[in-house]
């Protein structure tokens, strides 16, 4: 878009959208996490899966 000229904005825009579309998917992927591999972690006292999911999850948020 840089090269083609576009308007600052626009390509501003495009970024808020693509960096939104990232988020979602990490949401998604976290939920899908939570509900099968947490479920069974706290089930079996796995405390290095919550660990490893707290770890992703700050990194996450940032």
């Amino acid at each position: 878009m840089v090269e083609e000229g576009k308007d600052c904005s626009e390509i501003l825009i495009q970024i808020a959208d693509v960096k939104s579309a990232v988020n979602n998917i990490g949401k998604i992927i976290l939920q899908d996490h939570i509900n099968n591999c947490v479920v069974d972690a706290v089930e079996t006292g796995d405390k290095k899966v919550l660990e490893d999911l707290n770890s992703a999850n700050e990194k996450f948020i940032k």
